[in-house]
Formats: C-alpha cells, structure tokens, sequence
C-alpha cells in the first residue's frame, strides 16, 4: 500500500513514479557526434528512461534493389559506431531500442517519428563532418519549426 501525504489541501500518494518518456537519439545515416552520443545516454540513465537510438536513411526508388534487399548497406565503421551508444546504455541499466528507419523522405520520416514516440527529448546528433551541410541545415530547420518536445542539436 503507498503511504499518503497531505500538502497545502491536497491529498498526495507517494509510489511509483509515472514512467518517463523515450530519450531518442537519431541521425541521418551517419555515426554520432560524440556530444550527441553523451548527452542522450546521460539522460536517459537520469531519468531512467528507455532510449530509442534512429538510424534515418534514405531509401533510393529501386524497387528491385528494395525486393532483393539491398536498399540500404551501411559502412563497417558507421554501425560500429551507431552501436556503441546502444551498448554504453545497456551496460548501465537502460533499456534501448534500436531502430533503422527507411524513407524516401528521411527528414519527414524523423518528424513522424517524433510524433509517434512522443520522447521527452530529441537529440539529433549526426557527425557534421560526414553529412552534407545543406542536408543539416534542412533538418534542423524542419526539427526547429515543428518538433513538439525537447531537443537538442550541436
């Protein structure tokens, strides 16, 4: 049974806390800046959230690429890194899903995965150096004008 409080008129029962919402750390089909990288799984282990780490790429019009699946092939070094993130948090506790999101449209795509996780925070960290600069600028402008929760970008 949770033990009851009474503040100011109000009754108060203290037990579990609600659970909090998704930390999600994306990028654009590069590694993460180590920043970024830091930032989220910190967070999440604070909160005791769970983090969702996205991997948005594009996915080029080829339908028979796409049927024989070989729409998208990402470097060695760009899942060793996209992995280290995931493995940092498990080992301190945080649940983590990993998630590879394929879309004609990768900056949309992100947005609508914002909407349907409804994380506590955005942390959208690419390398800057390994993405092009006017595709940066695209998606922090689109996450700037419509993400509805908390982000962060370098």
């Amino acid at each position: 049974m949770a033990a009851s409080t009474r503040v100011d008129g109000l009754d108060r029962v203290a037990g579990a806390r609600p659970a909090a919402r998704p930390v999600l750390l994306a990028t654009l089909g590069v590694p993460f800046e180590h920043a970024a990288a830091q930032l989220a799984v910190d967070t999440a282990v604070e909160a005791g959230a769970r983090l969702v780490i996205a991997n948005v790429v594009e996915l080029a019009p080829l339908p028979l690429s796409v049927v024989l699946g070989y729409d998208h092939i990402d470097e060695p070094d760009v899942t060793e890194a996209l992995l280290a993130p995931a493995e940092l948090a498990r080992a301190l506790g945080v649940e983590v899903e990993r998630l590879l999101v394929r879309s004609p449209r990768p900056i949309a795509a992100l947005l609508e995965l914002v909407t349907e996780l409804g994380p506590g925070l955005l942390v959208f960290g690419p390398d800057q150096a390994r993405l092009r600069r006017r595709r940066y600028a695209k998606a922090t402008k689109a996450i700037r004008e419509s993400c509805t929760c908390l982000f962060w970008l370098p």
